[in-house]
């Protein structure tokens, strides 16, 4: 469950700390419930309920509504990862261990909540969600390439995120149905797909074709619409 940065209304506290406050208050009382219900507007409103805020300033924290909150959960997961990353000797570890060594440290940091990502991302699949699913992903595996020290301003740039999303994707999906001990089964596929994320400089002159053999992110979200809850 996500841990307050900071404490409201403090000396030090900047504008916009108190909305940030409510958002984190909402989504952790909203946490325990999601499994269950789901992301529902509902379920957010008897969080807030549950945090002591009141509805006026739910809607101010998330004016997207349950969209938001979604979002708000899977933007903290990216930054938990970024904090347990930052505690790690990266620099000693060749690219591929970095790129492995963050996507599961991605999936890790949300153990907890397996379910809450599942539904979080069926959302994010729906159309009603507009471009919120590929912003979220894209937020993601940035953060991955960024952490593993990526520098690069060019074309590079995008075909490494391109790639990686697919990558991430796929992992994920597997994840959400792993009944392994320890996710093994993820890992494995997880070493599997990483190296086609090794191809950046071949991609770079066939990307098309590269791309083809990826599975699509896209797709694979649609997929989770039809998972039963």
């Amino acid at each position: 469950m996500p841990e307050a940065k900071r404490k409201p209304g403090s000396q030090s506290a900047k504008p916009g700390d108190h909305i940030e406050a409510i958002r984190e208050r909402i989504l952790a009382a909203a946490l325990p419930n999601v499994a269950f219900d789901g992301w529902t507007t509902k379920v957010m409103r008897a969080a807030a309920d549950a945090a002591g805020v009141s509805h006026g300033e739910m809607r101010l924290a998330f004016p997207g509504g349950i969209t938001d909150l979604v979002d708000c959960f899977l933007a903290d997961g990216d930054r938990r990862m970024e904090e347990a990353l930052a505690k790690r000797d990266l620099a000693a570890l060749k690219i591929r261990e970095r790129i492995t060594l963050a996507v599961r440290t991605r999936i890790e940091v949300d153990a907890d909540h397996r379910e809450a990502v599942r539904r979080a991302v069926t959302l994010l699949a729906l159309p009603i969600s507009g471009a919120a699913g590929a912003r979220a992903l894209y937020r993601t595996v940035d953060a991955i390439w960024r952490a593993a020290g990526d520098t690069s301003t060019d074309f590079n740039f995008y075909t490494k995120r391109a790639i990686l999303a697919g990558v991430y994707s796929a992992v994920a999906l597997t994840w959400f149905s792993d009944g392994s001990e320890d996710y093994a089964d993820t890992w494995a596929f997880l070493d599997r797909r990483i190296s086609d994320v090794m191809q950046i400089e071949k991609a770079k002159a066939s990307v098309q074709k590269i791309g083809a053999l990826l599975p699509d992110p896209v797709a694979l979200l649609g997929r989770l619409r039809y998972r039963r809850s």
